[in-house]
């Protein structure tokens, strides 16, 4: 297999690979994939699509929180 498909260059610009901190800190899909694009859009060549896909599971992570009632309080 290729290091294009085993560890790709935009995500291995400093010393941690962006799948390790991913499965290391349990973010799931969408959280993931927020990780994913933010770490990478300024190595792929498309910084704003990498950023607005970053957006979309970001809201869409907001989303599902929402309606698990998983809302933290704001009454402190």
């Amino acid at each position: 297999m290729s290091s294009n498909v085993k560890h790709p260059k935009h995500y291995n610009t400093g010393k941690i690979e962006v799948i390790d901190a991913i499965e290391e800190w349990n973010m799931g899909f969408c959280g993931g994939n927020v990780i994913k694009y933010v770490a990478r859009h300024k190595h792929k060549g498309r910084p704003i699509e990498d950023l607005e896909k970053a957006k979309w599971y970001l809201e869409r992570l907001i989303q599902q929180y929402k309606q698990e009632n998983r809302i933290e309080s704001t009454d402190k």
